[in-house]
């Protein structure tokens, strides 16, 4: 992502081989975020020249919080809230959720969910379920922005027999409670242009698009873009 946008072609280009160069040393992709109408405008068609083709085309969906309880917030199911550090117990449940690929993806995933404090809500398994795992996770990182609070919602997942049926929908807006009571002004979160039904779940509860992202990756040596 460009945090110090060189608006010169040389420049711009200069760091991209710099930063080319630093994926190289690690024996990875080198991999590039691009945002809409984020400086510098010229970086996604220099990538693309340079033989980067695009991945993971996502929305960015914003929403302001009011310090009121949201309508509908009294229809959650039973679940557990636990607001600060990242707690284990809930970490567990989201790993076996919603895992993710690679040699050392539990261990990263970990690392970066504790760098931030959290609003973290888990609904547990109906006393009646033959399995006792949690079968909803959520999560919503505060974030501190200047003079204000930010909620970025990630890791909502729910158990694939209890899908369908609003326990997405609760989690999202018992989180965006519990963080406007932490002091939260705005709601920020991702969600893939594939997903349609995770857009259609967030602009529903009000969330509006605000920007959009994909990725350029330059493919290893004889493999495809």
């Amino acid at each position: 992502m460009p945090i110090d946008p060189r608006a010169h072609t040389d420049a711009l280009e200069d760091a991209v081989t710099r930063l080319e160069g630093m994926w190289e040393a690690v024996q990875e992709p080198p991999t590039f975020r691009v945002f809409e109408g984020h400086e510098p405008t010229a970086l996604d068609d220099l990538l693309a020249t340079r033989g980067y083709g695009t991945a993971g085309a996502s929305h960015v969906l914003e929403l302001a919080l009011a310090p009121a309880p949201r309508a509908g917030a009294g229809q959650a199911p039973p679940h557990e809230t636990v607001v600060g550090a990242l707690d284990e117990t809930w970490f567990d449940a989201a790993w076996h959720l919603a895992p993710r690929d690679g040699d050392h993806a539990r261990s990263t995933l970990h690392d970066i969910l504790a760098g931030t404090p959290a609003v973290q809500v888990m609904v547990p398994a109906p006393a009646a379920a033959k399995e006792q795992e949690p079968i909803g996770v959520g999560r919503a990182a505060l974030v501190e922005a200047g003079r204000e609070r930010i909620a970025v919602l990630n890791m909502i997942a729910v158990h694939p027999e209890h899908r369908r049926q609003g326990i997405a929908k609760a989690l999202s807006r018992t989180l965006l409670d519990s963080a406007a009571q932490q002091g939260a002004t705005r709601a920020l979160l991702e969600v893939e242009i594939t997903n349609p039904a995770a857009h259609a779940l967030y602009t529903g509860l009000g969330f509006q698009r605000i920007t959009g992202y994909h990725y350029r990756v330059r493919a290893a040596p004889g493999e495809a873009t």
